[in-house]
């Protein structure tokens, strides 16, 4: 099977994003970004946006009797990136499936708008035993907002 790349980050207007700073942790010895720096700050903006969005990834099991794993992750450095490089993390939709759906990220240089990194992550619903389960109504009518943009009224996220 050839290697899956990640092709753009995602199109159209990002649902969220994060701006950070590269520091010293993020980097190897030679002030180079360290390959799996990305992974935590990917991590930050898509937990950040389910709570914007009244999904608590700490409260899904007990309130609405599901979690969310991580099942795939996949990410292209495209340019070189350093020490104290201002970076916005954005965050797109992918692929919407059955049991499963697609968070893209985009990292982009500020200083110069160059993307310098895209990624993927896949992230699977399961039961609190955690056995796959489909992808429950709530967070599904959640992807089909997300799908064009927007958000779900409050009202409709405590239903």
């Amino acid at each position: 099977m050839a290697e899956e790349r990640v092709v753009d980050g995602g199109r159209g207007p990002a649902l969220h994003s994060t701006t950070v700073r590269l520091g010293y942790a993020d980097t190897d010895p030679a002030g180079i970004l360290y390959y799996a720096a990305w992974f935590p700050w990917m991590e930050r903006t898509q937990s950040e946006w389910f709570w914007l969005n009244g999904l608590r990834q700490d409260e899904l099991k007990e309130r609405h009797g599901f979690w969310t794993v991580t099942a795939h992750t996949a990410c292209d450095y495209v340019e070189a990136v350093g020490l104290f490089d201002e970076i916005r993390v954005e965050l797109r939709l992918g692929t919407v499936g059955r049991r499963s759906f697609e968070m893209l990220h985009r990292m982009v240089r500020t200083a110069d708008d160059v993307v310098v990194a895209r990624a993927r992550i896949r992230i699977v619903t399961v039961s609190p035993d955690l056995g796959a389960v489909d992808i429950p109504p709530l967070l599904r009518r959640h992807l089909d907002t997300w799908a064009h943009g927007t958000r779900l009224a409050p009202a409709e996220v405590s239903s």
